[in-house]
């Protein structure tokens, strides 16, 4: 039974419930028994979380050292730590137990070590060595890890800790999923051998901490004595792990308060399960469940865009976000020709607040993937829009990129010696560091550069077996490579190169989350080299980007991913490459189905609810991918924007074909994912004649040609040069011709692409 503790005298309530709306102070005032805090987006859930746990120690409901308070991120825990502070004094000081999962975890680990066959002082391995760990037992396995890299194992791992699954777990059907059914074999080994080190990795702690509370009675019932009061934040990205850790250690009080949003639990691909908050109340029957729906961050139309795609859910608790702001601007959809299009007019918009008083550190652009950051770069550089990339690093200093531009230099200029260093063992070649020593003292010692003195140490005695085998292959790779660079494509034989020296296959091998992203960028490379009339002009480009650096006082426009924007708010927020297949994820519809369409419909909540005055969503006609032209439809979820509270336009000019989604017609709107194929409503193909795009995508319509490409036959009656009309921008004079493409320097629009077709003579 929940029980709300009031203060007797409303003139002399504490500080912590000034300014709280009624569901906030119903939420701190809601002390005794479960309770779920579905906070939306923006709607004061830390302070909340804060006045409450302020409340339960100013009314002496509990000391400071029996209250949980769990918390997913260091800096949410010193936060709450500090805000709390401000509320109660030194009281906070007392708080052992107000941190992150793991980091409480660890602490009673080390309480309890011996019952799992560790001492109090095991140590923690980091990512570098658990991967160094499980190379060892891979080799003694006589496994190839070329074919079943380590990466793989580690990924498997930790995903089976996060659902609390110990070697015992793991079935057959499991362990098929590294090495033709070793898994499981090589999880027993590997934990054997922490333990024999005295060590764990992060999954242990919760995972010894689980199977301690399950099978040593007395220790669960201290801890259930122990915390009177249990808070957790961000309730909707635990993974299986902590939801059993937490549901074991509240059981017997059932004072457990979780604040979370089902909405925004957009993590699965790390273990993060939104079951978790959605069976609350079944886990915990009799649950107070509180709504926190007055948002402080966003404008009604906003607010009502993001409800308007998230309703399309349907496992959700529920909400209706509202809010006391001005009714502020519609949220724009706007439709453009290509991506370098999109990066273009994003920064034409991005000039237009910048005018208007908004600094660019309160701008932000949205991606659903890495890749999509390049041309957005490579657009800012050289208009001087000073950006930083958030969560990750910027393009070309990406770690895989980094790797396929060495290459390249290489093969542009044989006396690149730092280039030579970075691929001469990547991938991995069995040439070590004393392989490599002996190249640099032959190199030294002749003059000359690295690929010289490694073609010539073949005719010597100083290498041999595999290391000599391998840099023979190199060696004759690169000249190889340089031949064919005289005549072919530098893209197209940047792509031969990647597969060829097998660094491509590397990734591919991997089949992790990671490891998708970085073939994705390396995609993104070779699509990029192909705007640029040379490997050398291509290579200059890139120097000259990396050498670009802002100060770093300056303002800064911030690009980053969906995933990463979560928790962060901007004035104006720009959500970028809304297409079917790109968002939402053609990928992940395909490995996951609804289930996987939800979580992206999720995403574009999140991303919609960043923007406090402006957002900015635009989809393009055409992406570029692997040197082809491929038409789009755009993503569902513009579909899904209630009409109201958006304004629609697009920048395309010419008779262009379209893929355009006739959603409407579906009766099911989920049935295709539903059956595996990851299509969603609305896949019929076809193209329309001087359409523009809208938010309800129109009926197919006629038209003449589906086919996208550059190859297009143009205009006989156009040059370079010629002065034409346009029916929407007006007069300009012809810059480029590209097939039926047209890039027009418009006296009063400034350049455009359009097509041929739409252009008059003679005006």
């Amino acid at each position: 039974m929940n029980q709300i503790a009031q203060p007797s005298d409303a003139q002399s309530q504490p500080p912590y419930l000034r300014g709280l709306n009624p569901p906030q102070r119903e939420a701190v005032l809601t002390t005794d028994g479960p309770v779920l805090i579905i906070a939306g987006a923006g709607t004061g859930k830390t302070a909340a979380l804060t006045a409450r746990l302020a409340h339960l120690i100013f009314t002496k409901k509990a000391w400071p050292s029996e209250i949980l308070s769990v918390t997913f991120t260091n800096k949410a825990a010193r936060e709450m730590r500090e805000r709390v502070g401000r509320l109660v004094g030194d009281a906070v000081e007392g708080m052992p137990w107000l941190g992150t999962f793991h980091a409480i975890a660890a602490k009673m680990l080390r309480r309890h070590a011996e019952l799992v066959g560790l001492q109090s002082n095991f140590t923690i391995l980091d990512t570098d060595d658990q991967q160094r760990l499980l190379k060892q037992l891979i080799l003694a396995a006589d496994i190839d890890e070329k074919r079943f890299p380590v990466r793989s194992l580690a990924g498997l791992i930790d995903q089976w800790k996060n659902k609390g699954l110990v070697p015992a777990d793991i079935d057959a059907g499991e362990s098929e999923r590294y090495a033709n059914g070793r898994g499981g074999e090589l999880y027993q080994q590997y934990q054997a051998r922490l333990i024999a080190l005295n060590a764990c990795d992060f999954g242990d702690l919760l995972l010894h901490m689980l199977v301690i509370l399950k099978t040593h009675r007395d220790v669960l019932s201290l801890y259930q004595q122990r915390f009177k009061y249990i808070m957790v934040d961000e309730y909707q990205d635990t993974n299986s792990s902590q939801y059993l850790w937490l549901r074991l250690l509240a059981q017997e009080r059932k004072n457990i308060a979780c604040v979370g949003d089902d909405d925004q639990s957009i993590y699965s691909w790390r273990g993060a399960q939104v079951e978790n908050i959605l069976k609350f109340e079944r886990d915990f029957p009799g649950a107070k469940v509180i709504r926190l729906e007055q948002n402080y961050r966003s404008t009604p139309h906003i607010l009502g865009a993001a409800s308007g795609v998230i309703a399309n859910n349907g496992g959700r608790l529920g909400k209706q976000l509202w809010t006391e702001r001005d009714v502020g601007e519609k949220v724009k959809v706007i439709g453009v020709w290509d991506g370098p299009e999109e990066a273009r007019r994003v920064g034409e918009e991005i000039d237009i607040v910048r005018r208007a008083g908004t600094s660019l550190d309160d701008v932000a652009i949205l991606v659903r993937a890495q890749h999509q950051t390049r041309e957005f770069e490579d657009r800012f550089i050289a208009i001087g829009m000073p950006y930083k990339i958030v969560g990750g690093f910027r393009f070309y200093e990406r770690a895989e990129i980094r790797d396929a531009l060495a290459y390249l230099r290489v093969v542009n200029q044989p006396a690149d010696d730092l280039a030579f260093e970075r691929i001469v063992n990547v991938p991995k070649r069995g040439l070590g560091d004393k392989a490599v020593a002996r190249i640099h003292q032959l190199a030294r010692a002749t003059g000359t550069p690295l690929t010289t003195a490694a073609a010539r140490i073949l005719d010597t005695d100083e290498l041999t077996g595999a290391a000599k085998k391998s840099l023979g292959r190199l060696v004759g790779d690169i000249a190889r490579w340089r031949d064919m660079a005289t005549t072919l494509p530098h893209a197209e034989l940047a792509r031969q190169l990647l597969d060829e020296s097998g660094y491509t296959a590397m990734y591919q091998a991997e089949k992790s989350v990671e490891a998708t992203g970085r073939l994705e960028n390396l995609s993104e490379l070779v699509r990029a080299m192909e705007e640029y009339d040379s490997l050398g002009a291509f290579l200059e480009h890139v120097s000259l980007v990396m050498d670009n650096e802002g100060g770093a006082q300056d303002p800064q426009v911030t690009i980053m991913t969906i995933h990463a924007a979560k928790g962060l708010e901007y004035d104006t927020v720009f959500c970028v490459g809304w297409e079917e297949g790109l968002f939402p994820s053609q990928r992940s519809l395909d490995e996951g189905g609804v289930k996987s369409l939800e979580e992206e419909r999720r995403l574009a909540y999140v991303a919609i609810t960043r923007a406090r005055r402006l957002a900015v969503i635009l989809h393009a006609a055409n992406r570029r991918i692997y040197g082809q032209w491929n038409s789009s439809i755009p993503s569902r979820f513009v579909a899904e924007l209630p009409a109201e509270h958006i304004d629609t336009e697009t920048t395309m000019s010419g008779g262009a074909s379209l893929w355009q989604a006739n959603w409407s017609d579906r009766a099911d709107p989920f049935s295709d994912v539903a059956r595996g194929t990851g299509r969603g409503p609305g896949w019929q193909r076809a193209a329309g004649t001087g359409s523009t795009f809208s938010a309800k995508p129109a009926r197919v319509v006629e038209s003449r040609s589906s086919a996208i490409s550059l190859g297009n036959k143009g205009r006989d009656d156009l040059s370079l040069g010629m002065r034409v009309f346009h029916q929407k921008f007006g007069y300009g004079t012809i810059a480029e011709i590209e097939g039926n493409k047209l890039e027009i320097d418009f006296e009063t629009s400034g350049r455009k692409r359009v097509m041929d077709s739409f252009v008059t003579l003679n005006p």
